[in-house]
């Protein structure tokens, strides 16, 4: 732990290994990112390969999980819960894992609507009355009024007589409402649908962009790869140190 004196480092000489400044050192043993150091009789911290190491794999966790996982996953690893850390890391891949299936599914949907033949009645070249968006899509009015009050549908209100309109916008997204509950999708898929929508334009600039989430999802999955193995590595490291034998701590002062 406290290895060799040709082993041992001093707070900057750390610090300059990935670029942060000493005080930041001194925050991340004091969070656990890094083990506790040991101190000189004058009280100056001992900081060996091994910080550096466990520095090197914070970094390497961060760039995948963030620093919050990464603190938590570190400091649990220091303080010798291994399960706590194992849960923390399999937390971040199981996120992962529940995005790349949604954005599956929001694909899917979009597929759904790419492939869906145009309405079968011609949409009317004004704002249409509630009425007339029920039998163009094919549902009830009390159906589209539920759309509403779960925030899918908006339609404006006409001054006086508060009738509800739906401009072209808002027929197209109660036509991929309907479509996509006829095909089971949950509320949750259909509102990131019409949101998707709404921010493009167009279901096949959504699939392009949902498209390449997915390719930045497979990147961050990569990251994530890679800092579960530097930990692994980092792991297997501190359980071969363990029989060790312990060199005493110096009595010379270290620059902290």
């Amino acid at each position: 732990m406290d290895g060799t004196p040709e082993d041992r480092l001093r707070a900057v000489d750390l610090a300059a290994t990935v670029g942060i400044s000493v005080q930041q050192v001194r925050n991340y043993v004091e969070s656990g990112v890094l083990p506790p150091a040991r101190r000189t009789a004058s009280g100056y911290r001992i900081f060996t390969t091994e910080h550096a190491r466990a520095l090197t794999v914070a970094r390497r966790l961060a760039e995948g999980h963030g620093w919050g996982r990464t603190r938590e996953i570190m400091s649990a690893v220091h303080g010798g819960d291994l399960p706590a850390a194992l849960a923390a890391l399999d937390g971040g891949h199981a996120e992962l894992d529940r995005e790349r299936a949604e954005i599956r599914r929001v694909l899917g949907a979009f597929e759904t609507v790419l492939a869906s033949p145009p309405a079968a009645r011609p949409a009317p070249r004004r704002a249409a009355r509630i009425g007339e968006v029920a039998a163009l899509v094919g549902v009830r009015t009390s159906q589209l009024r539920l759309w509403e009050q779960r925030g899918l549908l908006r339609p404006r209100r006409t001054p006086g007589t508060n009738y509800r309109v739906y401009d072209e916008a808002e027929l197209r997204a109660a036509q991929v409402i309907a479509l996509l509950r006829r095909g089971a999708y949950p509320f949750e898929i259909i509102e990131a649908v019409l949101g998707e929508l709404r921010t493009t334009g167009s279901p096949q600039r959504v699939r392009v962009e949902l498209a390449r989430r997915e390719q930045e999802l497979h990147a961050r999955s990569l990251r994530r790869l890679r800092g579960s193995a530097a930990l692994h590595d980092y792991l297997r490291a501190r359980e071969e140190a363990v029989d060790r034998p312990r060199q005493p701590v110096p009595r010379e002062d270290l620059v902290d």
